[in-house]
Protein backbone atom coordinates (compact mmCIF):
# COMPACT_ATOMS: atom_id res chain seq x y z
CA UNK A 1 0.00 0.00 0.00
CA UNK A 2 1.29 3.31 -0.51
CA UNK A 3 1.30 6.46 1.91
CA UNK A 4 1.46 9.60 -0.21
CA UNK A 5 4.15 12.16 1.10
CA UNK A 6 5.34 9.23 3.64
CA UNK A 7 8.07 6.76 3.57
CA UNK A 8 7.46 3.67 5.67
CA UNK A 9 10.31 2.73 7.73
CA UNK A 10 10.55 -0.27 10.02
CA UNK A 11 13.29 -1.68 12.40
CA UNK A 12 12.91 -4.99 13.58
CA UNK A 13 14.02 -6.49 17.25
CA UNK A 14 13.87 -10.63 17.65
CA UNK A 15 14.55 -11.99 20.76
CA UNK A 16 15.93 -15.96 19.91
CA UNK A 17 16.06 -18.18 22.78
CA UNK A 18 19.48 -20.21 22.32
CA UNK A 19 19.75 -23.36 22.48
CA UNK A 20 21.91 -24.65 25.43
CA UNK A 21 20.70 -26.92 27.71
CA UNK A 22 20.90 -24.79 30.66
CA UNK A 23 20.11 -20.98 31.70
CA UNK A 24 22.25 -18.35 30.70
CA UNK A 25 23.96 -17.57 34.54
CA UNK A 26 22.51 -20.65 36.41
CA UNK A 27 22.19 -24.54 36.21
CA UNK A 28 18.84 -25.02 35.71
CA UNK A 29 17.59 -26.56 32.51
CA UNK A 30 16.19 -24.75 29.61
CA UNK A 31 12.48 -25.66 29.46
CA UNK A 32 9.69 -24.62 27.04
CA UNK A 33 7.10 -22.55 29.07
CA UNK A 34 4.38 -23.87 27.11
CA UNK A 35 4.47 -27.48 27.85
CA UNK A 36 6.64 -27.63 31.62
CA UNK A 37 4.75 -27.49 34.84
CA UNK A 38 5.46 -23.90 36.22
CA UNK A 39 8.17 -23.02 38.33
CA UNK A 40 10.12 -26.04 38.17
CA UNK A 41 13.06 -25.25 36.48
CA UNK A 42 14.36 -22.88 39.15
CA UNK A 43 17.13 -21.77 41.49
CA UNK A 44 17.58 -18.97 43.80
CA UNK A 45 20.06 -18.00 40.79
CA UNK A 46 17.39 -17.22 38.09
CA UNK A 47 14.66 -16.34 40.66
CA UNK A 48 16.90 -12.71 42.25
CA UNK A 49 17.76 -14.18 45.89
CA UNK A 50 19.75 -11.31 47.23
CA UNK A 51 22.88 -12.89 47.61
CA UNK A 52 22.73 -15.24 44.47
CA UNK A 53 25.59 -14.96 42.10
CA UNK A 54 25.45 -15.27 38.21
CA UNK A 55 28.26 -17.41 36.20
CA UNK A 56 27.88 -17.26 32.70
CA UNK A 57 27.01 -20.23 30.40
CA UNK A 58 29.91 -20.53 27.25
CA UNK A 59 27.52 -22.30 25.21
CA UNK A 60 25.11 -19.40 25.34
CA UNK A 61 28.37 -16.90 23.82
CA UNK A 62 29.13 -19.53 21.50
CA UNK A 63 25.97 -19.60 19.94
CA UNK A 64 25.80 -15.75 20.19
CA UNK A 65 29.03 -15.63 18.42
CA UNK A 66 28.09 -18.11 15.45
CA UNK A 67 25.12 -16.28 14.88
CA UNK A 68 26.59 -12.69 15.30
CA UNK A 69 29.65 -13.88 12.32
CA UNK A 70 26.61 -15.26 10.25
CA UNK A 71 24.79 -11.84 10.22
CA UNK A 72 28.08 -9.92 9.24
CA UNK A 73 28.64 -8.13 11.97
CA UNK A 74 32.02 -6.88 13.50
CA UNK A 75 32.50 -8.81 16.92
CA UNK A 76 33.73 -6.84 19.88
CA UNK A 77 36.10 -9.37 21.65
CA UNK A 78 35.38 -7.41 25.04
CA UNK A 79 32.09 -6.97 25.66
CA UNK A 80 29.99 -5.68 28.90
CA UNK A 81 27.14 -6.83 30.66
CA UNK A 82 24.89 -4.49 32.37
CA UNK A 83 22.30 -3.96 34.21
CA UNK A 84 18.43 -2.97 32.71
CA UNK A 85 16.04 -1.61 35.06
CA UNK A 86 13.01 -1.84 34.97
CA UNK A 87 9.85 -3.19 37.12
CA UNK A 88 7.45 -5.98 36.17
CA UNK A 89 6.26 -8.68 38.24
CA UNK A 90 7.85 -11.43 35.96
CA UNK A 91 11.38 -9.87 36.94
CA UNK A 92 11.96 -11.04 39.94
CA UNK A 93 15.44 -8.95 40.33
CA UNK A 94 14.02 -5.55 39.16
CA UNK A 95 16.56 -5.50 36.68
CA UNK A 96 17.60 -7.51 33.75
CA UNK A 97 21.08 -8.74 33.12
CA UNK A 98 21.87 -7.67 29.31
CA UNK A 99 24.13 -5.89 27.26
CA UNK A 100 24.23 -1.72 26.11
CA UNK A 101 27.02 0.43 25.20
CA UNK A 102 29.46 -2.54 24.42
CA UNK A 103 27.50 -5.83 22.77
CA UNK A 104 28.73 -8.83 21.90
CA UNK A 105 28.55 -7.52 17.73
CA UNK A 106 27.68 -4.88 15.97
CA UNK A 107 27.86 -3.59 12.33
CA UNK A 108 26.06 -6.46 9.94
CA UNK A 109 24.07 -6.75 7.30
CA UNK A 110 21.50 -9.18 6.13
CA UNK A 111 20.68 -9.59 2.40
CA UNK A 112 17.53 -10.66 1.20
CA UNK A 113 15.30 -11.18 -1.81
CA UNK A 114 12.48 -9.44 -2.90
CA UNK A 115 10.75 -8.70 -5.69
CA UNK A 116 12.82 -5.36 -6.68
CA UNK A 117 15.92 -7.39 -5.93
CA UNK A 118 18.06 -8.64 -3.55
CA UNK A 119 17.59 -5.81 -0.52
CA UNK A 120 20.39 -5.54 2.10
CA UNK A 121 19.40 -4.82 5.82
CA UNK A 122 21.71 -3.28 8.08
CA UNK A 123 22.17 -4.84 11.74
CA UNK A 124 22.49 -2.13 14.45
CA UNK A 125 23.86 -5.17 17.13
CA UNK A 126 23.00 -8.23 18.43
CA UNK A 127 23.86 -8.57 21.92
CA UNK A 128 23.15 -11.15 24.68
CA UNK A 129 20.86 -11.48 27.08
CA UNK A 130 18.38 -12.96 30.05
CA UNK A 131 14.69 -13.93 29.72
CA UNK A 132 11.92 -12.72 32.43
CA UNK A 133 9.50 -14.85 33.77
CA UNK A 134 6.27 -15.13 32.10
CA UNK A 135 2.47 -13.55 33.51
CA UNK A 136 -0.13 -15.71 33.53
CA UNK A 137 -4.06 -14.15 33.35
CA UNK A 138 -6.61 -16.38 35.10
CA UNK A 139 -9.73 -16.52 36.64
CA UNK A 140 -9.76 -18.41 40.16
CA UNK A 141 -13.25 -18.88 42.20
CA UNK A 142 -14.62 -16.35 40.27
CA UNK A 143 -11.77 -13.18 40.76
CA UNK A 144 -9.59 -12.34 37.93
CA UNK A 145 -5.28 -13.08 38.79
CA UNK A 146 -2.01 -13.04 37.36
CA UNK A 147 0.35 -15.91 38.26
CA UNK A 148 3.66 -15.66 37.79
CA UNK A 149 6.04 -18.79 36.17
CA UNK A 150 9.78 -18.47 36.47
CA UNK A 151 10.59 -20.91 34.30
CA UNK A 152 11.65 -18.73 31.46
CA UNK A 153 13.40 -16.25 33.65
CA UNK A 154 17.43 -16.22 32.58
CA UNK A 155 16.83 -18.21 29.63
CA UNK A 156 19.67 -17.36 27.30
CA UNK A 157 18.62 -15.10 24.72
CA UNK A 158 20.00 -13.15 21.61
CA UNK A 159 18.74 -9.91 20.89
CA UNK A 160 19.05 -9.11 17.20
CA UNK A 161 18.21 -5.60 15.96
CA UNK A 162 18.09 -3.85 12.34
CA UNK A 163 18.59 -0.39 11.03
CA UNK A 164 15.54 1.00 9.94
CA UNK A 165 16.43 -0.15 6.59
CA UNK A 166 13.05 -1.82 6.22
CA UNK A 167 10.38 -0.06 4.06
CA UNK A 168 7.79 -2.46 3.47
CA UNK A 169 5.97 -5.29 4.23
CA UNK A 170 7.37 -7.72 1.69
CA UNK A 171 10.51 -6.42 3.32
CA UNK A 172 9.65 -7.05 6.51
CA UNK A 173 8.96 -10.54 6.09
CA UNK A 174 11.46 -11.24 3.99
CA UNK A 175 14.09 -9.99 6.97
CA UNK A 176 11.69 -12.60 9.30
CA UNK A 177 12.24 -15.38 6.85
CA UNK A 178 16.12 -14.67 6.75
CA UNK A 179 16.47 -14.75 9.86
CA UNK A 180 14.61 -17.73 11.06
CA UNK A 181 16.94 -19.60 8.28
CA UNK A 182 20.47 -18.26 9.66
CA UNK A 183 19.51 -19.04 12.80
CA UNK A 184 18.40 -22.86 11.92
CA UNK A 185 21.14 -23.27 9.37
CA UNK A 186 23.75 -21.88 13.02
CA UNK A 187 21.72 -24.64 14.89
CA UNK A 188 20.53 -22.00 17.83
CA UNK A 189 17.00 -21.54 17.25
CA UNK A 190 14.50 -23.66 15.80
CA UNK A 191 12.42 -20.57 14.97
CA UNK A 192 9.28 -21.89 16.79
CA UNK A 193 7.54 -18.84 17.14
CA UNK A 194 4.48 -20.41 18.01
CA UNK A 195 5.74 -21.56 20.96
CA UNK A 196 7.46 -18.36 22.34
CA UNK A 197 11.30 -19.49 21.62
CA UNK A 198 11.05 -16.65 18.92
CA UNK A 199 9.53 -13.02 19.48
CA UNK A 200 9.99 -10.26 17.01
CA UNK A 201 9.10 -6.96 17.82
CA UNK A 202 8.97 -4.03 14.78
CA UNK A 203 9.33 -0.48 15.64
CA UNK A 204 7.27 0.97 12.79
CA UNK A 205 6.64 5.07 11.30
CA UNK A 206 5.96 6.78 8.89
CA UNK A 207 8.99 9.44 7.78
CA UNK A 208 7.39 12.91 6.09
CA UNK A 209 9.12 12.31 2.59
CA UNK A 210 12.02 14.82 1.93
CA UNK A 211 12.75 15.52 5.81
CA UNK A 212 15.79 13.69 7.59
CA UNK A 213 13.81 13.12 10.82
CA UNK A 214 12.54 9.71 11.62
CA UNK A 215 8.61 9.58 12.60
CA UNK A 216 7.54 8.65 16.03
CA UNK A 217 7.12 5.24 16.47
CA UNK A 218 5.05 2.31 18.20
CA UNK A 219 7.04 -0.99 19.02
CA UNK A 220 4.46 -3.88 18.16
CA UNK A 221 4.94 -6.36 21.36
CA UNK A 222 5.73 -10.34 21.23
CA UNK A 223 4.66 -11.04 17.63
CA UNK A 224 4.69 -14.99 17.29
CA UNK A 225 4.35 -15.75 13.77
CA UNK A 226 5.65 -14.06 10.25
CA UNK A 227 1.90 -13.50 9.32
CA UNK A 228 1.04 -11.69 12.43
CA UNK A 229 3.96 -9.24 11.74
CA UNK A 230 2.87 -9.00 8.32
CA UNK A 231 -0.68 -7.56 9.63
CA UNK A 232 0.77 -5.68 12.43
CA UNK A 233 3.12 -3.97 10.76
CA UNK A 234 0.05 -3.27 8.13
CA UNK A 235 -2.28 -1.96 10.54
CA UNK A 236 -0.05 -0.01 12.40
CA UNK A 237 1.08 2.51 8.69
CA UNK A 238 -2.18 2.40 7.85
CA UNK A 239 -3.61 3.84 11.76
CA UNK A 240 -0.18 6.51 11.59
CA UNK A 241 -0.73 7.52 8.26
CA UNK A 242 -4.99 7.91 9.00
CA UNK A 243 -3.64 10.47 11.96
CA UNK A 244 -0.43 12.13 10.06
CA UNK A 245 -3.13 13.33 7.08
CA UNK A 246 -5.53 14.42 9.38
CA UNK A 247 -3.16 16.72 11.23
CA UNK A 248 -2.58 14.36 14.15
CA UNK A 249 0.52 13.43 15.64
CA UNK A 250 1.62 9.55 16.17
CA UNK A 251 2.56 8.94 19.83
CA UNK A 252 5.30 6.72 20.87
CA UNK A 253 4.16 3.87 22.60
CA UNK A 254 4.22 -0.23 22.92
CA UNK A 255 1.29 -2.23 21.39
CA UNK A 256 0.46 -5.48 21.49
CA UNK A 257 -1.55 -7.54 18.61
CA UNK A 258 -4.59 -8.75 19.00
CA UNK A 259 -5.01 -11.47 16.61
CA UNK A 260 -8.86 -11.94 17.09
CA UNK A 261 -9.35 -8.80 16.50
CA UNK A 262 -6.71 -7.69 13.90
CA UNK A 263 -5.47 -4.24 15.66
CA UNK A 264 -2.89 -2.89 17.56
CA UNK A 265 -3.57 -2.43 21.81
CA UNK A 266 -1.69 0.35 23.69
CA UNK A 267 0.23 -1.16 26.44
CA UNK A 268 2.37 1.74 27.28
CA UNK A 269 4.57 4.76 26.71
CA UNK A 270 7.44 3.26 25.04
CA UNK A 271 10.94 3.78 26.88
CA UNK A 272 13.97 5.48 25.81
CA UNK A 273 17.21 4.41 27.07
CA UNK A 274 17.76 6.24 29.68
CA UNK A 275 14.67 5.07 31.09
CA UNK A 276 15.97 1.60 31.98
CA UNK A 277 18.99 3.53 33.86
CA UNK A 278 21.87 1.12 32.41
CA UNK A 279 24.90 0.63 34.42
CA UNK A 280 27.56 -1.76 33.99
CA UNK A 281 26.55 -5.45 36.02
CA UNK A 282 28.78 -6.12 39.00
CA UNK A 283 28.96 -9.31 39.41
CA UNK A 284 30.12 -10.09 35.48
CA UNK A 285 33.97 -9.65 34.54
CA UNK A 286 33.87 -8.33 31.23
CA UNK A 287 33.20 -11.19 28.22
CA UNK A 288 36.79 -11.27 26.33
CA UNK A 289 36.77 -13.63 23.24
CA UNK A 290 40.09 -14.36 22.40
CA UNK A 291 41.24 -14.75 18.75
CA UNK A 292 41.53 -18.42 19.05
CA UNK A 293 38.23 -18.42 20.04
CA UNK A 294 37.04 -16.03 17.27
CA UNK A 295 39.17 -18.20 14.41
CA UNK A 296 37.61 -21.53 15.43
CA UNK A 297 33.67 -20.24 15.14
CA UNK A 298 35.29 -18.43 11.73
CA UNK A 299 36.17 -21.91 10.90
CA UNK A 300 32.71 -23.89 11.75
CA UNK A 301 30.26 -21.58 9.64
CA UNK A 302 27.81 -23.34 7.68
CA UNK A 303 27.57 -22.31 3.85
CA UNK A 304 24.69 -19.83 5.21
CA UNK A 305 21.26 -19.63 3.64
CA UNK A 306 21.21 -16.46 1.14
CA UNK A 307 24.42 -17.80 -0.32
CA UNK A 308 22.84 -21.57 -0.52
CA UNK A 309 19.59 -20.02 -2.15
CA UNK A 310 21.99 -17.78 -4.83
CA UNK A 311 23.64 -21.10 -5.78
CA UNK A 312 20.59 -23.12 -6.14
CA UNK A 313 18.96 -20.60 -8.31
CA UNK A 314 22.15 -20.42 -10.84
CA UNK A 315 22.40 -24.29 -10.99
CA UNK A 316 19.00 -25.99 -11.25
CA UNK A 317 15.68 -24.90 -13.20
CA UNK A 318 13.73 -25.25 -10.26
CA UNK A 319 10.96 -22.15 -9.29
CA UNK A 320 12.18 -19.75 -7.08
CA UNK A 321 9.23 -20.60 -4.43
CA UNK A 322 10.38 -23.98 -4.45
CA UNK A 323 14.10 -23.05 -3.65
CA UNK A 324 13.61 -21.16 -1.12
CA UNK A 325 11.49 -24.06 0.40
CA UNK A 326 14.26 -26.21 0.19
CA UNK A 327 16.66 -23.86 1.53
CA UNK A 328 14.16 -22.97 4.57
CA UNK A 329 15.48 -26.01 6.30
CA UNK A 330 19.23 -27.17 6.66
CA UNK A 331 18.82 -31.06 6.54
CA UNK A 332 16.42 -30.61 3.94
CA UNK A 333 18.70 -28.58 1.87
CA UNK A 334 21.07 -31.35 2.29
CA UNK A 335 19.03 -33.95 1.76
CA UNK A 336 18.34 -32.47 -1.99
CA UNK A 337 21.62 -32.45 -2.86
CA UNK A 338 22.65 -35.55 -1.00
CA UNK A 339 19.65 -37.20 -3.56
CA UNK A 340 21.01 -35.59 -6.48
CA UNK A 341 24.95 -37.14 -5.82
CA UNK A 342 23.11 -40.27 -5.41
CA UNK A 343 22.02 -40.37 -8.95
CA UNK A 344 23.52 -37.84 -11.38
CA UNK A 345 21.08 -37.79 -14.36
CA UNK A 346 18.08 -37.76 -12.06
CA UNK A 347 16.95 -33.84 -13.40
CA UNK A 348 16.91 -31.85 -10.14
CA UNK A 349 13.39 -30.12 -10.75
CA UNK A 350 11.97 -33.71 -10.22
CA UNK A 351 13.81 -34.50 -7.27
CA UNK A 352 13.11 -30.91 -5.80
CA UNK A 353 8.97 -31.54 -6.61
CA UNK A 354 8.92 -35.34 -4.83
CA UNK A 355 10.59 -33.72 -2.31
CA UNK A 356 8.29 -30.91 -1.76
CA UNK A 357 5.25 -32.70 -2.67
CA UNK A 358 4.78 -36.05 -2.04
CA UNK A 359 7.57 -37.11 0.60
CA UNK A 360 6.80 -33.73 2.58
CA UNK A 361 2.98 -35.07 2.71
CA UNK A 362 4.10 -38.73 3.96
CA UNK A 363 6.25 -37.50 6.67
CA UNK A 364 3.54 -34.85 7.13
CA UNK A 365 1.21 -37.39 8.16
CA UNK A 366 3.23 -40.24 10.03
CA UNK A 367 4.99 -37.13 11.94
CA UNK A 368 8.34 -38.56 10.95
CA UNK A 369 11.37 -36.29 10.22
CA UNK A 370 13.50 -36.34 6.70
CA UNK A 371 16.58 -38.06 8.57
CA UNK A 372 14.49 -41.63 8.56
CA UNK A 373 14.67 -41.21 4.95
CA UNK A 374 17.59 -42.76 3.05
CA UNK A 375 18.66 -40.14 0.08
CA UNK A 376 20.19 -43.04 -1.71
CA UNK A 377 17.10 -45.22 -1.34
CA UNK A 378 14.79 -42.28 -2.58
CA UNK A 379 17.24 -41.56 -5.48
CA UNK A 380 17.18 -45.69 -6.23
CA UNK A 381 12.99 -45.01 -6.50
CA UNK A 382 13.88 -41.93 -8.35
CA UNK A 383 15.58 -43.28 -10.92
CA UNK A 384 13.25 -46.31 -11.53
CA UNK A 385 10.50 -43.98 -12.38
CA UNK A 386 12.61 -41.58 -14.44
CA UNK A 387 13.73 -44.44 -16.03
CA UNK A 388 9.73 -45.41 -16.72
CA UNK A 389 10.41 -48.71 -14.87
CA UNK A 390 7.53 -47.79 -12.94
CA UNK A 391 5.10 -45.16 -13.04
CA UNK A 392 3.94 -42.62 -11.07
CA UNK A 393 1.27 -44.27 -9.18
CA UNK A 394 3.77 -47.19 -8.89
CA UNK A 395 6.20 -44.77 -7.02
CA UNK A 396 3.90 -43.25 -5.21
CA UNK A 397 2.50 -46.59 -3.21
CA UNK A 398 6.43 -47.66 -3.24
CA UNK A 399 7.40 -44.59 -1.67
CA UNK A 400 4.17 -44.77 1.31
CA UNK A 401 5.54 -48.22 1.75
CA UNK A 402 9.03 -47.39 2.83
CA UNK A 403 7.96 -44.04 4.69
CA UNK A 404 4.62 -45.51 6.57
CA UNK A 405 6.05 -49.78 7.23
CA UNK A 406 9.30 -48.93 7.20
CA UNK A 407 9.68 -51.40 4.00
CA UNK A 408 12.98 -51.46 1.76
CA UNK A 409 12.48 -49.64 -0.87
CA UNK A 410 13.41 -53.04 -3.03
CA UNK A 411 11.00 -55.00 -0.96
CA UNK A 412 8.08 -52.69 -1.74
CA UNK A 413 9.01 -52.55 -5.25
CA UNK A 414 9.01 -56.54 -5.18
CA UNK A 415 5.80 -56.31 -3.90
CA UNK A 416 4.33 -54.19 -5.97
CA UNK A 417 5.45 -55.71 -9.11
CA UNK A 418 3.20 -58.77 -7.83
CA UNK A 419 0.11 -56.94 -7.55
CA UNK A 420 -0.29 -57.42 -11.51
CA UNK A 421 -3.47 -59.57 -12.83
CA UNK A 422 -2.43 -59.80 -15.86
CA UNK A 423 0.14 -62.49 -17.36
CA UNK A 424 2.36 -61.32 -20.25
CA UNK A 425 0.14 -63.15 -22.68
CA UNK A 426 -2.74 -61.60 -21.21
CA UNK A 427 -0.55 -58.11 -21.99
CA UNK A 428 0.21 -59.27 -25.15
CA UNK A 429 -2.79 -59.11 -26.25
CA UNK A 430 -4.40 -56.37 -24.79
CA UNK A 431 -1.06 -54.60 -26.76
CA UNK A 432 -1.22 -56.22 -30.16
CA UNK A 433 -5.10 -54.96 -30.05
CA UNK A 434 -4.21 -51.26 -29.48
CA UNK A 435 -1.28 -51.62 -32.48
CA UNK A 436 -3.66 -52.62 -34.65
CA UNK A 437 -5.94 -49.76 -33.81
CA UNK A 438 -3.64 -47.40 -33.82
CA UNK A 439 -1.84 -48.21 -37.31
CA UNK A 440 -1.01 -44.59 -38.38
CA UNK A 441 1.02 -44.14 -34.68
CA UNK A 442 2.77 -47.71 -35.66
CA UNK A 443 3.79 -45.76 -38.97
CA UNK A 444 5.09 -42.78 -37.17
CA UNK A 445 7.09 -44.97 -34.53
CA UNK A 446 9.07 -46.60 -37.94
CA UNK A 447 9.57 -43.55 -39.47
CA UNK A 448 11.80 -42.88 -35.67
CA UNK A 449 9.33 -40.64 -34.02
CA UNK A 450 10.12 -41.76 -30.59
CA UNK A 451 7.38 -40.00 -28.80
CA UNK A 452 5.14 -42.29 -30.00
CA UNK A 453 6.38 -44.90 -27.59
CA UNK A 454 5.14 -42.94 -24.47
CA UNK A 455 1.99 -42.30 -26.43
CA UNK A 456 1.49 -46.37 -26.92
CA UNK A 457 2.63 -46.80 -23.31
CA UNK A 458 0.12 -44.20 -21.66
CA UNK A 459 -2.46 -46.02 -23.89
CA UNK A 460 -1.62 -49.39 -22.47
CA UNK A 461 -1.74 -48.07 -18.83
CA UNK A 462 -5.06 -46.86 -19.25
CA UNK A 463 -6.55 -49.88 -21.08
CA UNK A 464 -5.03 -52.04 -18.54
CA UNK A 465 -6.21 -49.68 -15.28
CA UNK A 466 -2.81 -50.57 -13.32
CA UNK A 467 -3.29 -54.02 -13.18
CA UNK A 468 0.56 -54.45 -14.84
CA UNK A 469 3.41 -52.94 -13.38
CA UNK A 470 5.30 -50.29 -15.75
CA UNK A 471 8.09 -52.96 -16.29
CA UNK A 472 6.25 -55.27 -18.06
CA UNK A 473 4.20 -53.38 -20.51
CA UNK A 474 7.68 -52.10 -21.60
CA UNK A 475 8.99 -55.07 -22.08
CA UNK A 476 5.55 -56.43 -23.93
CA UNK A 477 5.94 -53.38 -25.74
CA UNK A 478 8.97 -53.20 -27.17
CA UNK A 479 9.10 -56.83 -28.13
CA UNK A 480 5.54 -55.97 -30.36
CA UNK A 481 7.35 -53.08 -31.79
CA UNK A 482 10.37 -55.06 -32.52
CA UNK A 483 13.01 -53.22 -30.42
CA UNK A 484 15.96 -54.51 -29.59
Amino acid sequence: MKYPGYQPTIGIEVHAVMKTKTKLFCGCPVVNPVHATPNTAICPVCTGIPGAMPVLNRKAVEQALRVSLALGCEINQTSIFARKSYFYPDLPKGYQISQYELPIAEHGVVKVNTSQGVKEIGITRAHIEEDTGKLQHRIIDGESVSLVDLNRSSAPLLEIVTEPDIHSVEEARAYAEMLIKILRYTGVNDGQLELGMLRIEPNVSLKKIGQDKLGDRTEVKNLNSVRSLERAITYELNRQYQILINGGKVKQQTVGWDEANQVTVPQRSKEDAEDYRYFPEPDLPPLVIDDVWLNKAIAELPELPFNKEQRFKNKFDIPDNIISWLVAEKERANFFEQTLASKTSLAPSMVASWISNDLNALLKNTKKSLSSVSAQSFANLLLLLSNKQIDRKNAKQILADYVEKDKSIETALQQENKKTDLSEKELQTIIQTILSNHPNEVEKFKEGNQATFNWFFGQIMQATKGKSNAQTIRKVLQAELNIN
